[in-house]
């Protein structure tokens, strides 16, 4: 049996650490903190949350390895809805990055708090 995408996410929402953007804010100020967009470029393009780096969810791991090797770094993952950014986290997890956590609400909000 197939597992549906909403299914997934669900399960997947298990394994990782979910906040909140006005939780997140405060960790970006942090030195070793790293806030990722991993929707596609011309999502971002639309609608950029200020000081996002943006790697696609399609390619991050392969980027994350080579542009930031610290297994300690804090990452902070957003997308539209937390749906890709909590595929992300888990995919980032598998790799071995320790600090890894999703903004689990929308893109709006998010934009909102990091003007």
């Amino acid at each position: 049996m197939l597992t549906t995408i909403p299914e997934l996410i669900s399960q997947v929402k298990k394994n990782i650490t979910r906040i909140t953007a006005e939780q997140a804010f405060p960790l970006i100020q942090q030195e070793n903190s790293l806030l990722i967009d991993v929707r596609e470029p011309n999502e971002v393009e639309q609608q950029a949350v200020v000081g996002a780096v943006n790697i696609p969810r399609g390619v991050l791991e392969m980027k994350m390895l080579n542009m930031y090797p610290d297994e300690n770094k804090q990452i902070i993952i957003h997308c539209a809805t937390s749906a890709r950014a909590s595929l992300a986290a888990e995919q980032l997890q598998r790799v071995g990055y320790k600090n890894v956590v999703v903004i689990s609400c929308k893109l709006e909000t998010i934009c909102e708090r990091f003007q």
